[in-house]
């Protein structure tokens, strides 16, 4: 909870103006039983009027001191939690975008939602109760324990019994409603992922006809949310009743032993009034408490939760030592512009550190400027995983990658990335139109530009055939586009960015072959100084490629041009073969 500080540092003058506010509220109504008591005993007592009515614009006077205390605390009270939750939910945002990739493999994308969502609000909602009624609480329950030992103290005893009692119930209830409520967030991940998996991939459901299969997961999820909340709810529900039983058995108390000393003259009826008037404050009071420790056990979740991941570990900083800096002072290292070379030296990755299993392995090449290198290999032999270790999304296990003879471990991330134009396999397009979309790359690009971009992509044709060409807005995710023209839009706002290194990773994969052709074409020309490195599946995207290097199983199983391949590289010949024909029977 340590992350909590900063917001304390920072409100807590407005919260000690609010806790002021509600003291006097809380003081106000603390006088007015005995008040009360004094114009029973006094005022109606003696049949002095003139002391009831001074008494009694006495108490409007308080009555009014106390509202006024109530609307400053509410103002204050509801200002502070709403910038507060704001505040914390922009920073819990911000931290995950500064989260590495092996940080957020770390959390399901729907629990970071509702970690962003609802558990921000649980704490919002918590502060904002704290400053409004939580405090008054005990201060309405102390106060009215002082007032009636004034009054009265032999009668006071009766609270002090009623007191521990109450004080043990609501222990019970935070000791036995925490984990319920743990529970209930994690059921709620599980609803919100359940949600969000059906909503992203509901073509494909209607499409194998598996609304019920999605229907009875869902309603699964659903009910374990619902169980584990009424379960918690059931258990939870035992203690305002009980506290409310113990309390009107001390009220009860309070009239029998009270009626007593009344008759035997040891006490007069004004206090008796003023003793159940602060019974009952105290009744409020406790239950009050109650309802605050269930807000208190839901909130304490909630912030656990939201501190796993304050206090996740970015372990690829910015800027890292290397050996060769000193071990004192860790300075920014001064390199100039990138023009674009790469270079790979013995790289070794897993993506787990307990792991012996490396998913990339000794792999070892040069790609220089202006160079199309082309990466080819079966499914699952790490091609992806290879190139997203330039853009540093993942650190290397062991071994170096350098971009003009430096390591990117000791570059500025952000002068790293800005020079880097990824086109991955999922090409995910956002909510806005299309020219929007493609200025992701460049947000200051002029209409010209995105309709260069936009003819090399091959994407400018089908744009303007589109009801408001550029202006046209997209669904979520680009749900209104075909998959090739999603890859062509991808494609326009990698190159508008005008990096000097570009990485093409299977992006042409939903492309007709003739399109292909054009944009491979296209791009040669565009690309003449670009750092090229093009990842396929299809043999054709790379056979021109100025180097290919051929994968299989994370290694390096050959490397060359085309012709070299074919002749020395079994791997590459099997997979020409498979997707073109015979060498022989076409070379015939």
């Amino acid at each position: 909870m340590i992350f909590l500080n900063k917001y304390i540092k920072k409100y807590w003058k407005f919260f000690c103006l609010a806790i002021v506010c509600l003291t006097v509220e809380a003081l106000c109504d603390l006088m007015q039983p005995t008040i009360i008591s004094k114009i029973v005993d006094i005022g109606v007592a003696e049949k002095r009027m003139d002391y009831v009515i001074n008494k009694g614009l006495l108490m409007l006077m308080i009555t009014a001191i106390g509202a006024m205390g109530a609307i400053s605390r509410n103002i204050i009270s509801s200002n502070v939690s709403q910038k507060f939750g704001a505040e914390l939910r922009a920073d819990l945002f911000r931290k995950i975008q500064g989260m590495s990739f092996e940080n957020l493999d770390n959390f399901d994308t729907a629990s970071l939602v509702t970690r962003l969502t609802n558990d921000v609000t649980q704490v919002q909602n918590f502060v904002n109760g704290l400053m409004r009624i939580f405090v008054k609480a005990p201060l309405l329950c102390i106060g009215s324990i002082i007032m009636a030992i004034r009054l009265n103290p032999f009668m006071s005893l009766i609270f002090l019994a009623v007191i521990p009692i109450v004080g043990l119930l609501i222990f019970l209830n935070m000791k036995i409603g925490y984990p319920f409520f743990i529970k209930i967030q994690k059921r709620l991940d599980r609803v919100n992922s359940v949600m969000r998996e059906y909503l992203a991939g509901v073509r494909v459901v209607k499409a194998f006809n598996r609304f019920k299969y999605e229907t009875e997961r869902f309603e699964k999820s659903n009910k374990e949310l619902s169980d584990v909340s009424i379960k918690a709810m059931s258990v939870i529900a035992m203690f305002p009743p009980s506290i409310i039983f113990v309390v009107n058995m001390g009220i009860v108390a309070l009239i029998w032993i009270g009626g007593i000393r009344v008759n035997s003259g040891n006490m007069q009826v004004g206090q008796i009034i003023a003793f159940i008037n602060y019974m009952t404050q105290i009744s409020f009071s406790l239950m009050i408490i109650s309802n605050v420790f269930t807000m208190f056990v839901r909130a304490r979740a909630s912030v656990e939760r939201i501190g796993e991941v304050f206090n996740q570990e970015n372990n690829m900083s910015s800027i890292k030592k290397s050996k060769s800096q000193s071990i004192h002072k860790i300075t920014k290292v001064e390199y100039p512009n990138i023009k674009g070379k790469i270079d790979f030296e013995n790289v070794y990755f897993s993506y787990s550190s307990a792991s012996e299993e490396h998913v990339i392995k000794n792999i070892s090449f040069t790609c220089e400027k202006g160079e199309t290198v082309g990466i080819i290999g079966s499914t699952g032999t790490g091609k992806s995983t290879l190139v997203s270790l330039i853009n540093r999304f993942y650190d290397v296990t062991s071994g170096t990658i350098k971009v003009d003879n430096i390591n990117v471990k000791d570059m500025d991330m952000k002068k790293l990335r800005d020079k880097i134009a990824l086109v991955p396999q999922n090409n995910i397009l956002f909510s806005g139109t299309v020219i929007d979309n493609i200025r992701w790359g460049n947000k200051d690009a002029a209409i010209k530009d995105i309709q260069k971009v936009a003819d090399v992509s091959q994407a400018h044709e089908f744009i303007s055939s589109l009801p408001e060409g550029y202006n046209t807005v997209l669904g979520q995710r680009g749900v209104n586009l075909s998959g090739g023209q999603k890859q062509r839009i991808s494609i326009a706002r990698a190159l508008i960015k005008k990096p000097e290194i570009l990485i093409l990773d299977d992006c042409t994969s939903a492309v007709d072959v003739t399109t292909e052709v054009k944009i491979r074409e296209a791009l040669k020309v565009y690309s003449q100084n670009l750092t090229c490195i093009v990842i396929a599946q299809r043999i054709t995207s790379i056979m021109g490629a100025d180097r290919i290097i051929v994968l299989d199983n994370g290694e390096i199983v050959g490397k060359g041009k085309h012709e070299d391949l074919i002749k020395n590289c079994n791997v590459y010949k099997e997979i020409f073969e498979s997707q073109i024909g015979d060498i022989k029977a076409i070379g015939s």
